[in-house]
């Protein structure tokens, strides 16, 4: 029996979809293994297999793309040029068991504990920190620097050119778009960033032709390191903590409880599965991508098998070396002008998880709970750790730490008791 038009169209859709949702992630999948010296062909093929992998242990309910979080950038660097890239792996490797440790934890405890330590006025607060610590990112790339303001790019002007038509292209897509237009408003704007890059002359095609159509992505494996494992390890708290507000953040957008079902404890174990199946072929950390929850809540489409096929695309370029060439090619602040915006429906859902519990938050417990978490969060306060002299807990894992501490230890009104 052929398949029908109707059919074929929605499948044919679901593919532009998943491309899209992996354009989105992009920036960060080349980003975090071009600073961290890992290999950006291996970061594309183990985020597909560990978007596939985190699919599998969730049923396929969770529409999110796994990528490496950012919180792990500064630990990779440094374990690098300390102990090598295999020694780092081994400690990477770990993180993902140190993930799957606290999927049973969450397992045993059962969800109605976490409901108690994760309230809305924690998660609410923690989503917001998410999307405005990674603002500077986005400001940095739209102005035509590294994702870390160390470097510039582009000059300022022509960057800010590039990244406001991207960025207005895919505002006016979202809302004036039309059919099937509609639907890609990401994919729109980096488009017409990239012609008005073509126009400026700020596209270099030399790695392109330099790149073989077919190719092996440059695997590496972990070698056994202890001083790693111990450094890297408490680093995975931060992701952590990320980790439960990026699912009740695409959660909010989508209108379902994933913290129920498939449950937090089972999407915590495909993180975890996924991260240790990175490092154990050279590729950085998998964890639910905080940009895919704010491409999934402009298109408004939450279909979990938009985001295999952007698995399948991501480990297809990994063997097409021109492909992944070619990607490279776009300026980074074609990129930053999409992420403006997408970090900023991040930090609206953390506003609308906050408005939709309907707390008082003028209410002298709740008020103390969330200005702290957004003050220490967005504000860089960072403090000591037992474990190495090196790293200090700071940023969306402090934030989350914190808040789950305030609301425990906090008195409550009689009534809520």
């Amino acid at each position: 029996m052929s398949i029908s038009s109707t059919e074929y169209n929605f499948r044919a859709r679901d593919v532009v979809l998943g491309a899209q949702m992996l354009f989105v992630a992009f920036g960060a999948l080349v980003l975090v293994p071009l600073l961290t010296g890992l290999n950006p062909n291996v970061a594309l093929f183990t985020a597909g297999v560990g978007t596939l992998i985190f699919q599998l242990v969730t049923g396929g309910k969770v529409p999110v793309f796994l990528a490496s979080s950012f919180a792990f950038i500064a630990p990779i660097i440094y374990g690098v040029q300390t102990w090598g890239i295999p020694s780092t792996l081994c400690g990477l490797a770990a993180a993902g068991v140190f993930y799957i440790f606290l999927s049973l934890l969450i397992s045993w405890r059962g969800t109605d504990v976490l409901r108690r330590i994760l309230p809305p006025v924690v998660t609410g607060p923690v989503i917001m920190v998410i999307g405005l610590i990674l603002a500077p990112v986005a400001v940095f790339m739209a102005m035509g620097k590294t994702g870390d303001g160390s470097v510039v790019l582009v000059p300022e002007k022509t960057a800010l050119i590039v990244s406001m038509i991207s960025l207005g292209v895919t505002v006016a897509v979202s809302l004036f778009g039309k059919g099937w237009l509609k639907l890609i408003p990401i994919l729109s704007g980096i488009t017409a960033g990239y012609v008005t890059c073509l126009f400026m002359g700020l596209v270099d095609f030399s790695s392109v032709a330099a790149a073989p159509w077919i190719a092996m992505p440059a695997f590496t494996y972990p070698e056994w390191n202890l001083e790693a494992i111990l450094f890297i390890v408490p680093v995975a708290i931060a992701p952590a903590i990320e980790h439960f507000g990026d699912v009740l953040a695409i959660g909010s957008v989508s209108g379902k409880d994933y913290v129920k079902d498939p449950g937090i404890h089972r999407t915590m174990l495909g993180d975890g599965l996924a991260t240790s199946f990175a490092a154990f072929f050279g590729g950085p950390p998998n964890t639910t991508y905080s940009e895919v929850t704010g491409a999934v809540a402009l298109i408004k489409v939450f279909n979990p098998a938009i985001m295999t096929w952007a698995a399948i695309v991501a480990i297809a370029l990994a063997f097409v070396g021109k492909v992944g060439a070619f990607l490279q090619t776009i300026p980074v602040p074609v990129m930053g002008g999409i992420m403006v915006l997408l970090f900023g429906a991040i930090m609206v859902v953390g506003m609308n998880t906050l408005v939709r519990a309907g707390e008082d938050l003028m209410e002298a417990r709740n008020l103390a709970i969330v200005a702290l978490i957004v003050i220490f969060g967005v504000g860089g306060m960072s403090v000591p750790t037992p474990f190495s002299d090196e790293f200090r807990l700071g940023g969306i894992g402090l934030a989350g730490i914190l808040g789950v501490f305030l609301n425990l230890v906090l008195p409550r009104k009689k009534k809520e008791a």
